[in-house]
């Protein structure tokens, strides 16, 4: 690349290509947002401030990127606050209800389970439509049939009962398998196969998980109950660059308003560029002063150049009296 050409420009843009397809080519998780993507495109605003040498055009264009970055910063920030007010006023309370009411009636059958020998030890006893069986592989048997009986009429229902809880199966044509249903206080399913003993074991097994069960929702309601304490406390803070924001927005409308005066003001503006040069006669220490700071948009402490405009404007407003008085007298003298 060629020093102080345009191949400066062209490089960035492959820079600001190369942030966003880091960001989702990634191996981690996949991304929904990504910076830097419209700054590919080259505005003509852009070109003008590359072609130019007053400094104040260029500030201005970096202050327009930087004031609309974080103007989106401020509306990405906004709408988060929406999200998060809406978590805590609808989905959160709903989430800890709802959870609550399962861990609660998981209690009940986690004692029911306990209370009964799940392995059938002494007496197997299942009742199956309208009649007790107390052989597992029997029960298996009038289990699958009542499952294929309900298939024919293409429902769903009770099929049978196990130790008080209920027993309903459905069909599911997607699976093309049956699905059992075991209802206490909450449900828990499972799917059924074509061994009758094994369609046993699988009940076993399922009434033994109520317990794994019953810790994981705890443990999810105090989940989501933190996530609602961390939602409380992030809804209240303010967006962070709100300072920021502001004094760039400050220094823009400064810019803006001294390149945008009329042609009464083109002297005073020709005069801020050519600070610092040969030839100034007046203000020349104030002039270096301002030339010497760093002309970019990151250090915006600069003297106010509204304020010295205002000021000169005065001058000239006081000065015009005076040469009108000079002109008349003279015409009157002329006169006498």
């Amino acid at each position: 690349m060629t020093e102080n050409t345009f191949d400066a420009y062209m490089w960035q843009i492959l820079e600001n290509k190369q942030k966003f397809i880091s960001q989702i080519m990634t191996s981690k998780s996949p991304v929904r947002a990504c910076e830097d993507v419209d700054d590919t495109a080259l505005s003509y605003a852009e070109i003008k401030a590359l072609a130019t040498g007053n400094p104040y055009i260029k500030e201005k264009m970096d202050l327009d990127v930087q004031v609309s970055k974080l103007k989106l910063l401020k509306a990405n920030h906004t709408s988060q606050i929406y999200r998060l007010e809406s978590d805590i006023a609808k989905n959160f309370p709903v989430q800890i209800s709802a959870l609550k009411e399962r861990i609660a009636g998981m209690q009940i059958d986690s004692q029911v389970v306990k209370s009964v020998d799940l392995q059938d030890n002494d007496m197997f006893a299942m009742t199956v439509g309208n009649v007790l069986y107390e052989d597992k592989k029997e029960a298996g048997e009038a289990l699958i049939a009542a499952c294929a009986g309900l298939k024919t009429v293409s429902t769903g229902g009770k099929v049978g009962e196990y130790h008080g809880f209920t027993l309903s199966a459905s069909y599911n044509m997607f699976s093309n398998a049956f699905e059992l249903t075991i209802k206490g206080k909450c449900s828990y399913k499972l799917e059924i196969g074509k061994d009758p003993v094994g369609n046993m074991q699988r009940i076993h097994n399922t009434l033994s998980s109520i317990d794994r069960k019953l810790t994981e929702s705890e443990q999810k309601l105090e989940t989501v109950q933190q996530q609602l304490a961390t939602a409380q406390e992030e809804v209240k803070k303010p967006f962070p660059k709100e300072a920021e924001l502001n004094e760039k927005i400050e220094r823009l409308s400064e810019l803006n308003a001294l390149l945008n005066m009329d042609e009464k003001g083109n002297e005073t503006i020709m005069a801020d560029e050519d600070i610092g040069r040969e030839g100034s006669n007046t203000d020349s220490r104030d002039a270096v002063e301002e030339k010497e700071l760093p002309e970019t948009a990151d250090r915006i402490h600069k003297p106010s150049i509204l304020e010295r405009l205002k000021q000169e404007k005065a001058q000239q407003n006081t000065a015009e009296p005076t040469v009108t008085q000079k002109t008349a007298k003279k015409k009157h003298e002329q006169e006498l």
